[in-house]
């Protein structure tokens, strides 16, 4: 019999992530659609060979575009990507707390909420709001979630149901490839770590299995596609590294779980001197826990995430040194799938449960401290409450623009008529849709300051081509290549001029005009020979007359892509599943649990 521990169930826990959730995400729950810089939602999203990861450009976004086709056909897409985003963040702070929970049965409530706190009120989780990275965030939710079913799998005797909270968040964190990746790493090295009811070899391997299935989309795809094994532009490491924010080296500014590559996508606080203070507060707090988390360094797994948070902190800053910066860029050339790493600051997540864990018993330290000092006549030595109440205000204070959609710059926008229209016009005929302005981002009128992807592939029925090409505007100007082969010789034909047979020839059967955004409007004879079938002051279509070569694309290809993405589903309905069949279980059989 395992003793479930104290207060798990507690509804202060998930009630107080929730708070939190709602507090950051604020304005975005209103009607309309996230569009920032790499979030792209649509009211309606269409299963395309590209959704699938049937293309020459890299496996970015495999299994998520393919989910929101499936899921918009009876949702909106943007209601679609508002909830997974806010239970992905109810999910991280009421994850930490239930971790905490479980590893350090002793610790308080009021402490439990510090952990949830510094979970979710952080700078890596405002820098990937407003990069865009909206999918990532279920990954990090993933995190906390993974230690607990870990700790229940080496706890309890061998069993299908045990496995099934862990199947469940690797398939929610396999929603993107940085996801699967991250938590697959973190739940191998615990499941082999010594000790547990369980043996070490069967839990591994069948964690390999687990990860290797929910990662089957973009293993797939990446294979079909030879993305990766083409290697990436090695312009994009020195670009995509770590950076220093102000008053702290690339080091600190990771060690404060933030220091994220676009200068642009942070917070107002992170870009004074306040980022130093609040740095400080964070890392005060993880260092009061550290020699109570070391009293309890027979406890492998704390070990494990303690040996994690230092490499995940450690590397991605080492990474932004001259030397590390070459090293990368022969590796993203010459180990396929090293693309993958680039934007090193993303694993600084895995930092975060042991930063959680740390902040959940270092209050305790502060408590006894304060006594000392404002009460040295009293020995009592009750739970830290007040302490842990103080500590959670000042986290929410060091970074106060996370509130309310991070300041403001995350509000939904509304799409002009025109893209259901175009769409309309497209539903059931042949050929690829070109775009115009080349390039891969887009400033509109209706989308604010910030730069941000073409909706153009998910708003249309039909493939648009893509090169992946980049962009990066600051302190490290570059253009990074994409892998998009085809996309850019139809980008040169429309920059540079042909005729309508050649866009035939490969594929193309459309160009959508997309006015307002900056950019080169493309090779006016050229577009004088093609047929208009729409026009308005946001878009123009266009017909490309004549025979459009198809891409055919192996039908075995798409098959195992199509079965990869359905073993991916079955994995996260199936984890889901078994979740809600184990708690019912405990719930009639409590003495089982």
């Amino acid at each position: 019999m395992i003793a479930r521990p104290a207060g798990l169930t507690r509804p202060a826990e998930p009630a107080f992530g929730l708070a939190l959730a709602l507090v950051i995400l604020g304005p975005l729950l209103g009607p309309g659609h996230l569009l920032v810089r790499d979030a792209v939602s649509t009211p309606r999203s269409y299963l395309t060979d590209s959704a699938l990861g049937l293309s020459d450009a890299a496996a970015r976004a495999v299994p998520q575009d393919a989910a929101l086709a499936v899921a918009s056909t009876v949702v909106d897409g943007g209601v679609v990507v508002k909830v997974v985003l806010l239970l992905a963040l109810w999910a991280a702070g009421w994850g930490a707390a239930r971790m905490v929970a479980v590893l350090l049965p002793t610790v308080t409530l009021p402490a439990r909420l510090l952990a949830s706190t510094v979970t979710l009120w952080n700078p890596y989780v405002a820098e990937r709001l407003l990069q865009g990275h909206w999918s990532l965030l279920t990954g990090y939710a993933a995190l906390p979630w993974i230690v607990v079913a870990v700790v229940a799998i080496r706890r309890s005797t061998p069993g299908v149901l045990v496995w099934c909270p862990l199947v469940f968040a690797l398939a929610a964190a396999g929603l993107t490839p940085t996801g699967a990746v991250m938590a697959s790493l973190l739940a191998l090295l615990l499941l082999a770590t010594p000790g547990g009811r369980s043996r070490r070899g069967v839990r591994v391997l069948v964690g390999a299995l687990i990860a290797a299935g929910v990662s089957a989309p973009w293993l797939a795809a990446t294979a079909l596609s030879g993305a990766g094994a083409q290697g990436a532009d090695p312009a994009g490491v020195a670009a995509f590294a770590a950076r220093a924010e102000p008053g702290l080296a690339t080091v600190g500014s990771l060690a404060g779980l933030g220091g994220i590559w676009n200068a642009d996508a942070v917070p107002g606080s992170r870009t004074s001197l306040w980022a130093l203070i609040a740095t400080a507060v964070l890392l005060t707090l993880v260092a009061c826990g550290l020699p109570a988390l070391w009293r309890r360094r027979r406890n492998p797994m704390l070990v494990v995430l303690a040996a994690l948070a230092a490499v995940a902190v450690v590397l991605p800053a080492v990474g932004a040194t001259g030397w590390g910066l070459t090293v990368a860029e022969w590796a993203v050339v010459h180990v396929p799938g090293f693309g993958l790493l680039r934007d090193a600051q993303k694993w600084v997540a895995l930092a975060v449960p042991f930063y959680a864990l740390a902040a959940a018993v270092g209050v305790g330290v502060l408590a006894a401290f304060g006594r000392r000092v404002f009460t040295p006549d009293r020995a009592d030595a009750g739970p830290p409450r007040a302490a842990a109440g103080v500590a959670i205000a000042v986290v929410l204070l060091s970074l106060p623009d996370l509130a309310w959609g991070v300041g403001g710059a995350l509000r939904p926008v509304h799409y002009p008529d025109s893209w259901q229209q175009v769409a309309a016009v497209l539903d059931g005929a042949d050929g690829d849709v070109a775009v115009l302005p080349a390039g891969t981002f887009r400033r509109f009128p209706y989308s604010g300051s910030a730069p941000v992807l073409d909706p153009a592939p998910r708003m249309l029925p039909l493939d648009v081509p893509q090169t992946g090409e980049l962009l990066v505007v600051g302190a490290r100007d570059s253009d990074v290549a994409g892998e998009g082969g085809r996309a850019a010789e139809i980008e040169e034909l429309l920059e540079k001029g042909g005729a309508p047979e050649d866009l035939a020839a490969r594929g193309v059967g459309w160009v959508l005009v997309e006015h307002g955004t900056p950019g080169e409007p493309g090779d006016t004879h050229l577009l004088d020979a093609l047929e208009p079938a729409f026009t308005d002051e946001h878009l123009t279509l266009y017909r490309v007359p004549g025979d459009v070569a198809p891409q055919d694309y192996s039908s075995t290809h798409r098959a195992t892509l199509v079965a990869a993405h359905l073993l991916w589903a079955l994995l996260l309905a199936g984890g889901a599943l078994g979740c809600v069949v184990g708690a019912v279980r405990r719930r009639v059989r409590p003495d089982q649990s």
